[in-house]
């Protein structure tokens, strides 16, 4: 099939061309910087040049990029937990999904893969086989909330929009060393011996191209998958680094009351910061993993076929990957040298 991916040069965005490609399919980007293409692709051993030039939120930029495709992979999205980008998160997260999305669904093309996530359905009742809405009041918990409702709303009317839920997102070859790139480096190098007491739901970049190139199949309707993964906490997160390097990385689970606060005070600080400099402690990562909810993916591995990586192979894979872009010291790998 032809499939416009859009955000394909982002972190989710670039492995799903790769796996797209790799299953034989035509793939065109929606790119606003042409030269990030191959910044993006290259690592993963691809090339596309199907590109059509424009930001995501220009209605003729999307009309153009939608024309002579049969499905899309909707992957644009502003992720950040940094409560500096608040109004460029809710803006561009729910109107891009607007354009790319409710376009799709006016030409016919089939199937519409929206890359959700679950903090659009984390909530303190925990999650359910019905997927529930979340209930975090906090930007990007938010904007991705009302993006699918949304996509909810298309799909009450039969639209073959298939909603996929990552979490949060580890693995090698991030092309922009994002939000999570960033805390799994501190936490490599000791400098965030705690963790908020509760878990959130933590995925491979890899299973998630994974989930999309396997609902990239015609006819089969609206369609809901978590992308398989696991329940990470301090003891999982720590434990697991512990067993791969042999590093003693000692951590202290915080409660709430603790947490909050001193995340707080640290996006007080960020706010004074360059914009390059950010300080790996969010209000909404707290508020996540306060919640500790869990979420089913049984649906996921009985239709498609896929079942998460074990956990050590992903914080392997991502410090070996880190290390060999220099982002991290060679003796970090510990046992792994």
């Amino acid at each position: 099939m032809k499939v416009l991916v859009t955000g394909g040069t982002g972190y989710v965005g670039a492995h799903i061309v790769a796996a797209l490609i790799r299953d034989g399919h035509d793939v065109r980007m929606l790119v606003r910087r042409a030269e990030q293409v191959p910044k993006s692709l290259d690592p993963l051993g691809v090339s596309v040049d199907d590109l059509v030039i424009g930001d995501v939120l220009d209605p003729e930029v999307v009309a153009a990029a939608l024309d002579g495709v049969d499905a899309v992979v909707h992957a644009a999205a502003v992720f950040s937990l940094d409560a500096r980008r608040a109004a460029e998160i809710t803006r561009t997260n729910l109107r891009a999904t607007e354009l790319v999305v409710g376009g799709a669904v006016e030409r016919d093309l089939d199937p519409i893969v929206h890359i959700s996530s679950t903090v659009a359905l984390t909530c303190r009742d925990g999650g359910g086989p019905d997927l529930p809405l979340g209930d975090v009041e906090l930007p990007y918990a938010k904007s991705k909330r009302e993006s699918e409702v949304q996509i909810r709303a298309l799909q009450s009317i039969g639209a073959p929009v298939v909603s996929v839920y990552p979490g949060g997102v580890l693995g090698p070859h991030d092309p922009y060393l994002g939000t999570q790139a960033e805390l799994f480096m501190w936490i490599v190098k000791g400098r965030l011996p705690v963790w908020p007491t509760g878990g959130a739901h933590y995925v491979d970049v890899r299973d998630v191209a994974d989930v999309v190139a396997a609902c990239l199949v015609p006819g089969r309707g609206p369609r809901r998958y978590v992308v398989p993964g696991h329940h990470l906490d301090g003891d999982l997160m720590h434990g697991t680094l512990h067993k791969v390097t042999g590093r003693w990385l000692p951590f202290v689970n915080t409660h709430t009351i603790v947490a909050k606060p001193f995340t707080q005070f640290a996006e007080l600080v960020n706010k004074v910061l360059p914009d390059s400099m950010h300080l790996p402690a969010d209000v909404e990562t707290v508020e996540l993993a306060a919640r500790d909810t869990r979420f089913d993916t049984s649906r996921t591995t009985e239709e498609l076929g896929i079942a998460a990586r074990p956990f050590e192979e992903t914080a392997r894979d991502t410090l070996l990957w880190l290390i060999e872009i220099g982002a991290l010291a060679s003796r970090y790998a510990g046992n792994l040298r």
